[in-house]
This record gives structure tokens, sequence and C-alpha cells, in this order.
């Protein structure tokens, strides 16, 4: 039996019904659009509700919708005063923060694995940054644990076809202004738990010959940016 749930996208398709049943009526002279579309803040505040409740999804950027459309709805309803433009700049501390907090949070999981393997493989945890700059490295790690990634306004090359995954291994990728490309082994599967800001993460591995055992987590941010996962 198929249980219904309520997703994004169907809270997203609600959202387009519900503006153009208001303009419809507005056009025939049944009411007046403006009174009602200026309430939008509230879709803010819904879209943030539903993807807190929805398990895979990323918690920050959900709160800072809800956040956002909270301050922003009550300063429609003359509740407070807040304009947006005046605090634009916490967003950065809010992503700066996120990329602190996934570093933290990488090492704190990976550090006992490597002082368990230290001198064994040094391939296995990897850190490349490059800033206005590139980098291509290749990795041919038999037991490849993850790492961090970090372009600004630069692009890093990571090809991955000659390691292997023991276990679960994590990426943390950080994309400001820049480019990361990701070449995995077919066998490998690719889990996407990023958060893109006006940049995207792409996922064009070939899915065949995918081993649920062998699986890459990428995690992190591409802010105006890109993240790319390929053959």
């Amino acid at each position: 039996m198929n249980t219904f749930r309520i997703s994004s996208q169907f809270i997203l398709g609600l959202i387009i019904i519900a503006v153009g049943v208001v303009i419809t009526l507005d056009n025939l002279d049944i009411l007046y659009a403006a009174d009602y579309l200026r309430y939008w803040p509230a879709l803010l505040v819904v879209y943030g509700l539903v993807r807190l409740a929805e398990p895979r999804h990323e918690k920050f950027w959900a709160g800072l919708f809800l956040v956002v459309g909270t301050l922003m709805l009550l300063d429609v309803v003359d509740l407070i005063e807040f304009r947006l433009r005046d605090w634009w700049p916490v967003v950065l501390i809010f992503i700066g923060g996120s990329i602190l907090w996934g570093s933290h949070r990488r090492l704190s999981g990976r550090s006992a694995i490597l002082n368990g393997n230290k001198g064994e493989d040094a391939d296995a945890d990897i850190r490349l940054t490059a800033v206005l700059g590139g980098i291509t490295r290749s990795n041919s790690s038999k037991d490849f644990h993850g790492g961090e990634i970090t372009a600004i306004m630069g692009g890093c090359e990571l090809d991955l076809r000659n390691a292997e995954i023991q276990k679960e291994a994590v990426l943390d990728v950080t994309a400001f202004w820049g480019g990361i490309s990701l070449r995995v082994p077919p066998t490998w599967t690719v889990s996407l738990e990023g958060v893109p800001f006006m940049g995207g993460f792409s996922d064009e591995t070939s899915g065949r010959d995918r081993d649920p055992a062998k699986r890459l987590v990428i995690r992190g941010n591409a802010i105006m940016g890109g993240v790319e996962i390929k053959n």
C-alpha cells in the first residue's frame, strides 16, 4: 500500500497553483491580488517547515528559509520592522559556520580511523584546496576514507578511478565561485547530500554495476559554483 507523503515538490506545486488562482481572480475583478500576494513570505515559512520534516535533506537551509520567511511575514503584518537588505551579510556568517561545522564533523568522525591506520595508507584521507587556481590529482588508495576539497574562485579535479572503498567514504566539498570535478569507478554508489546556493551538484555516473557496499557520500556546499561527479 502506497502512503502519501508531503514533499517539498508537492508544496511547490500547490504554491504555483495558488498564485495562479489569485492572479486569475484578480484578472476577473473578483479580488485584488496585491492584498494576498503581499503575504508571500508565508511561502518561505511553509517551504522551510516541509524541508525540515524531510529526513534526508540538509537542515541548515531549511532553517534559514523558515527564519527569514517568519521575519519578513512579521514585517508585512506590522509586528516588527525587518529589512532584508540590512541583514543579508548574516547569510555569509551562516555559510561560514556551515563550512566550519562540516569540517569539524568530518575530522571528528575520521580521526580515530586515521590514528588506527597511520602509516599504512597515506592516500586514505585527502585535503585539496585551490584558491584562484587549479589542482589536478589522482588517488589510488586501497582503503579510501574521504577527505576535504575546497575550490575558491578556482578548480579542483580528483581522479578516484583507481581507488577502492572498503567501507563508506565521505567527501566534504566547498565550491565558492569555483568548480570541483570528481571521477569515480562505475562500481561506486554516489550519495549527494550537499547544499547548493546559486550553484549546483551534478551526478553523471552511469548507474551500471553499482555496489551498495562501496558508497561515496558527498557533503558540503556549492555557493555560486558547481560540483560534478562522473565516471
